[in-house]
């Protein structure tokens, strides 16, 4: 709700006011949109950057594939997005704002779910597979690169077989959402350092962590 109140009292641009690409920063949280899926495993994108707003008191505002929204530190301007196409089409949300903002590659960071991490485990990576995860698939399709930076949010692999679609769909148990905030703190410290530090640095400072 006060995310929403945000965005009826404030300006909403869809493009960073940055003239040098090195400066620009694109971070684009994946998940589902609807009401169902706001509290699911798989959201954690769209929740840090949700977390993120709070943080930075901006606003996301609905623009073509998405929502939006933006912020500076420090003399970087930063665009966060949260596609509208739905997971398996995650890819085209990220292509189109990164090549209308011209941000390059490098300054790219995707937040995403990971079953092989224990829940809330963060680990920052600059390349790698899918993982059998349908959003990054879709990125690695679209960019034709599997050298793109993403960080991986723990959420566990507590199912039994033939249950993972159901698991990264279902909703925190009362333990997660107990430690969800301290985590999200953690992964916005973490995207704070990406963009201020370098990847680099911020691997060796968080991963793990």
């Amino acid at each position: 709700m006060l995310q929403f109140l945000k965005s009826l009292f404030k300006p909403k641009s869809a493009s960073l006011n940055e003239t040098d690409p090195m400066k620009k920063f694109l971070l684009v949280g994946l998940g589902n949109v609807g009401e169902e899926y706001a509290e699911t495993r798989h959201n954690i994108g769209f929740k840090i950057l949700d977390a993120l707003a709070t943080k930075e008191d901006f606003a996301f505002a609905t623009a073509k594939l998405g929502e939006i929204g933006s912020f500076k530190i420090k003399g970087r301007s930063v665009l966060c997005l949260k596609p509208s196409t739905y997971m398996n089409r995650s890819g085209k949300a990220l292509k189109y704002w990164m090549e209308k903002e011209k941000i390059p590659l490098e300054n790219v960071l995707v937040l995403t779910d990971d079953i092989n991490l224990p829940f809330g485990t963060l680990r920052l990576k600059t390349k790698g597979s899918d993982g059998g995860h349908n959003g990054l698939k879709d990125i690695q399709n679209l960019l034709q690169t599997t050298k793109y930076n993403r960080l991986r949010f723990g959420v566990g692999a507590d199912f039994g077989k033939g249950r993972q679609v159901n698991y990264v769909l279902g909703k925190w148990n009362a333990e997660e959402q107990t430690a969800l905030k301290e985590r999200l703190a953690r992964s916005v410290e973490l995207i704070h350092s990406f963009v201020l530090s370098g990847v680099s640095i911020t691997m060796n400072q968080f991963n793990g962590t």
